[in-house]
C-alpha cells in the first residue's frame, strides 16, 4: 500500500482528497501547515506528496525546494496543488522541483490519473540497471547515483530519467514531445515548456558539464561529449 502525504490547510479539501485516495487503495496522511508538512515528509518517507502552495508557516514552494535539495527526500515525487493557474506559477513550481501541477478546483479522477502517472514514472526507473559514462558525467542507474568528476550530485527522479534518456541516445536529437512521452509518461498532462524548465535545472546541477546538453532550436535537445 503506497502512502500519500497531503499538505493542505483547507481541512474539507484535505479530507475529501484523503477519502478518494483511500477508496483507491492508498494510505493517506494529512498535514495542515508548512512546518508540520515538512516534518511529516521527513519522518514518514511517503511515496508521493500532494502539496498546496499557499500554506501557513512555510510556503509549498519552500517545502519543495528543501525536500528536493536533500538526498533522503529528493526522490519523493511532488504534485503541487494550487488555485493559481498563471503560467509563471507553473514555471516556478517546476523550477523548485515539482513533478506535476494541478489547479483547483480539480476532479478526483484527474488527480488520481496524475498520481498514477507520476508513481508509474518513478517506479520505472528501477528497471534500468547499468552505468553510463559521458565525459566527466557518470550515471549509475542501479544505485540512482550521478557524479560529475567523481563528485555526487542530487537529482530528482525526473531529472535523473531526463539525463539518462539524453545520455543513452548520445548525439541523437530528442524532440520535446518524445522526451515528454519517455520521461513523463504518455499520460502526462503537461506541455513542452515542462521539458525546457527541467533541462534548465539539470544543466545548473551539472555545472560546466551541463553545456553537453545542446538545444536544437525549434525542436528539442541532444547530448554530446565535450
Amino acid at each position: 500500500m503506497k502512502t500519500i502525504l497531503i499538505i493542505e490547510d483547507e481541512n474539507d479539501l484535505a479530507e475529501l482528497v484523503a477519502f478518494n485516495l483511500e477508496k483507491e487503495g492508498y494510505r493517506s496522511l494529512i498535514a495542515q501547515d508548512g512546518p508540520s508538512g515538512l516534518e511529516a515528509a521527513r519522518n514518514n518517507s511517503p511515496d508521493l506528496i500532494l502539496l498546496d502552495i499557499m500554506l501557513p508557516g512555510m510556503s509549498g514552494m519552500d517545502i519543495c525546494k528543501v525536500l528536493k535539495g536533500k538526498e533522503k527526500t529528493a526522490r519523493i515525487p511532488v504534485i503541487m496543488m494550487t488555485a493559481k493557474g498563471e503560467e509563471i506559477d507553473r514555471v516556478v513550481g517546476f523550477e523548485v522541483g515539482a513533478d506535476d501541477y494541478v489547479i483547483k478546483p480539480f476532479s478526483p479522477r484527474e488527480l488520481l490519473l496524475r498520481i498514477k502517472a507520476v508513481l508509474r514514472r518513478y517506479g520505472s526507473v528501477e528497471t534500468i540497471n547499468k552505468i553510463i559514462n559521458v565525459g566527466p558525467i557518470s550515471i549509475d542507474t542501479d544505485r540512482h547515483i550521478v557524479a560529475v568528476y567523481g563528485n555526487g550530485i542530487i537529482l530528482t527522479t525526473t531529472e535523473f530519467k531526463l539525463l539518462y534518456n539524453l545520455a543513452e541516445r548520445l548525439g541523437r536529437v530528442q524532440s520535446r514531445d518524445r522526451l515528454l512521452k519517455d520521461v513523463w509518461g504518455i499520460n502526462h498532462m503537461g506541455d513542452t515548456r515542462t521539458v525546457d524548465t527541467h533541462i534548465t535545472r539539470l544543466r545548473t546541477k551539472l555545472g560546466e558539464s551541463g553545456d553537453m546538453i545542446k538545444t536544437i532550436r525549434g525542436f528539442g535537445y541532444k547530448m554530446e561529449k565535450e
